[in-house]
């Protein structure tokens, strides 16, 4: 399994993504599409993105009884999507459940991950929000094996936390890491970071990367850099 960056395509509107990856000339990057632009273009501007050449990595977070999780992966085995995820917090039963949904008739399926803990989350606030009083990094831990557990190929997690989860669950089983920033860059509202060449000396098998490409004053130019400190 080779490394690969993914870029966060985090827009509101067709438009506007398509704008950012026309300024793509030479390469088809892996590009994750979040709520935001599902939300408002549906199912089209995933068959559109596909049409052009782009993995594709569905970023929308199921997390439901384990029937409707079921359904709905059901729906979403027709995309051509590579990626697309839930959030492990919905239990062993939900996930295995999603597994039975996704899988298509022929045996095939998108690879699956779980998110385990947000990059956004940190200890204070899942204690004091979630009252989930273990340590971060056993939850992170836990809910990851509970992932392997249900047939899941992986996890999204910090990029602090893969080469354990690697530990715990095997090299084999995917980590997928958002909260990649540049060493000169702005963190945003990331609260566990970590940049592109840490990632790749932890053990992170894919990082997702957003502003630091598509805020980028040349965002094929950073995309590039990336590349480089992550994959090359």
């Amino acid at each position: 399994m080779g490394k690969d960056v993914i870029i966060a395509c985090d827009f509101a509107s067709a438009e506007a993504v398509f704008s950012f990856l026309d300024q793509f000339k030479d390469e088809k990057p892996f590009v994750k599409i979040g709520m935001e632009l599902f939300y408002a273009e549906g199912p089209a501007i995933v068959k559109e993105i596909k049409k052009r050449g782009h993995k594709i990595f569905l970023d929308l977070k199921l997390h439901d009884i384990p029937n409707t999780v079921k359904k709905s992966m059901a729906v979403l085995s027709r995309l051509d999507v590579d990626m697309t995820n839930l959030h492990a917090a919905g239990t062993k039963r939900m996930m295995e459940a999603a597994i039975e949904g996704l899988t298509r008739p022929d045996g095939t399926r998108p690879m699956l991950i779980a998110v385990t803990q947000l990059t956004s989350t940190d200890q204070e606030s899942m204690e004091n929000d979630l009252l989930i009083r273990e340590p971060i990094d056993k939850v992170v831990m836990h809910y990851a094996h509970n992932a392997m557990e249900a047939g899941l190929d992986g996890v999204v997690c910090s990029p602090l936390e893969a080469g354990k989860v690697h530990d715990v669950c095997g090299k084999s089983f995917v980590t997928v890491t958002p909260g990649v920033r540049f060493a000169d860059g702005d963190v945003g509202d990331q609260k566990r970071v970590m940049t592109p060449a840490e990632a790749k000396k932890i053990g992170s098998d894919y990082i997702v990367v957003g502003r630091p490409i598509t805020a980028a004053d040349d965002p094929v130019a950073a995309y590039r850099r990336c590349v480089a400190e992550f994959v090359d």
